[in-house]
């Protein structure tokens, strides 16, 4: 009955609210990744590939159940072309990442200053490795503002944007938001960064997402006609962040089979978590 009575109170919520409460989740999974650092130091790189993996497999399936087809749905119900804003807000969420990634310091894992991309800084190496990490976080705080907006619009009945799908994005985004925190604290922590500072920097990497979920939601609910564009630019952006970033920093220690099995492994998560509560 209490369980009950929580949902009908988190579906009684605005969508700007239920963007903003399903951020700070992801946010939480994020912190609760990084604070692994005050039990260890030392995670081999078996196991982190495979969670990259797994956090890649999450977003790939996250794009196509939870925001590629609703993004067909509605605009085939708004009686455009389907596949037309589909293609545009696709290629323009890839687009805005790859602006990003050309222009914001940043430094992925593993990686030595010299490689660090985007204009050049006088930043300390950790500030770029968060800038990374939270680049990406950025479209997965957008996705879940994103649908929780399209699911309150009404404007498609028929949608399969729905704020049960928009929990279930939340919760698979958090799942694999929380090897991402580890994947930050921990390699800062065998570099010599203190615990302290290394749990912060790891959780501050993801509290971006509660701030880009209510942008998202109050971007679509203020301007309902951009919602299949933008359910689109979402999953572009993290399709993006998946070729970009994800898979490549994932197979880079030889555990390329541990890798795939794990990006197999979170795509059918995502995909059972879209359909049993979407």
């Amino acid at each position: 009955m209490e369980i009950e009575a929580i949902k009908m109170w988190f579906f009684d919520l605005s969508p700007v609210m239920q963007a903003l409460m399903g951020g700070l989740f992801t946010w939480f999974l994020t912190a609760l990744g990084a604070a692994l650092v005050f039990f260890t130091k030392n995670v081999g790189y078996k196991l982190l590939d495979t969670m990259l993996g797994f956090a890649a497999g999450v977003m790939i399936a996250a794009s196509v159940w939870s925001l590629i087809i609703p993004s067909l749905d509605m605009a085939e119900g708004q009686g455009y072309i389907p596949w037309i804003p589909a293609v545009i807000g696709f290629m323009g969420g890839a687009l805005f990442l790859r602006i990003c990634d050309a222009y914001l310091p940043h430094l992925h894992l593993g990686q030595p200053k010299q490689e660090a991309e985007g204009v050049q800084t006088t930043w300390r190496r950790t500030t770029l490795l968060v800038l990374a990490i939270t680049l990406h976080n950025i479209p997965e705080g957008l996705a879940v503002g994103v649908l929780f907006g399209a699911a309150a619009s009404g404007i498609d009945p028929t949608s399969t944007a729905s704020v049960a799908g928009a929990v279930a994005l939340a919760i698979g985004i958090g799942i694999q938001n929380f090897p991402e925190g580890m994947a930050v604290s921990i390699p800062l922590r065998r570099e010599g960064v203190s615990i302290g500072r290394s749990f912060n920097y790891g959780q501050m990497s993801g509290i971006v997402e509660p701030i880009s979920a209510v942008i998202g939601a109050a971007a679509v609910i203020m301007v309902q006609p951009i919602l299949p564009y933008a359910l689109a630019f979402a999953a572009g952006a993290m399709m993006f962040v998946v070729v970009e970033e994800l898979v490549p920093e994932s197979q880079q220690h030889g555990h390329t089979d541990l890798a795939t099995l794990g990006t197999m492994i979170g795509f059918c998560t995502m995909m059972v978590l879209d359909v049993a509560l979407g």
